[in-house]
């Protein structure tokens, strides 16, 4: 089981993001719950990053819209960094 680390920068996206999308906090629940089990499940979409987020990867949330995270393996833990539509968390 892998230890989901939520800086305080990721929170503050968190609460922002879910007061424009309230019909979206099932689905975060069910996609960190996921991460935590079990980052590579096929249905959570973990991809890795390239250019200046190399070193980084993302979950997909829905079809619009992502978290991105570090995920360290050897030390079984996930460092949520970003969450928002596409296009926000790849900026």
């Amino acid at each position: 089981m892998y230890t989901l680390t939520t800086p305080e920068n990721f929170l503050r996206q968190a609460r922002k993001f879910l007061r424009k999308h309230p019909d979206l906090k099932p689905r975060l629940t069910q996609v960190l719950t996921n991460l935590q089990h079990d980052p590579f499940q096929v249905e959570l979409g973990l991809h890795p990053l390239a250019g200046k987020l190399a070193g980084c990867h993302a979950v997909r949330l829905n079809y619009s819209y992502r978290i991105t995270l570090t995920l360290l393996i050897s030390e079984q833990e996930i460092i949520l960094l970003d969450i928002g539509s596409h296009d926000d968390v790849y900026r």
